[in-house]
């Protein structure tokens, strides 16, 4: 078998890669595809920048991620305390009158 000679990517190729998947909201298989780098090299490229952290995990900064993550926390312990008051509201309408009711 006759071997493939090693490829070389600049910097750029490699950010604007990344950027594509990230970004373009295409998956690794179809960046590979349109750029004809092998999606293993492509995987290897987002988690260097992952871990460098040029890229946070679906795009989106940290910061956005913990802002959402509060907002969604308030509005589940909202939920939680409306739920409660409908159990005691239900338990309390639920109860059968006590005589005198014929």
């Amino acid at each position: 078998m006759e071997r493939i000679p090693r490829q070389f990517y600049t910097q750029e190729f490699m950010e604007e890669s990344v950027n594509l998947f990230v970004d373009g909201g295409l998956t690794v298989a179809e960046v590979g595809r349109r750029l004809n780098i092998s999606p293993q090299t492509l995987r290897n490229w987002i988690n260097k920048y992952r871990q460098e952290g040029k890229v946070s995990s679906g795009g989106r900064s940290v910061t956005d991620l913990e802002a959402e993550n509060s907002r969604l926390r308030k509005k589940l312990a909202e939920a939680r305390l409306e739920k409660e008051i409908l159990k005691k509201a239900m338990a309390y309408l639920a109860k059968e009158p006590q005589g005198g009711t014929r």
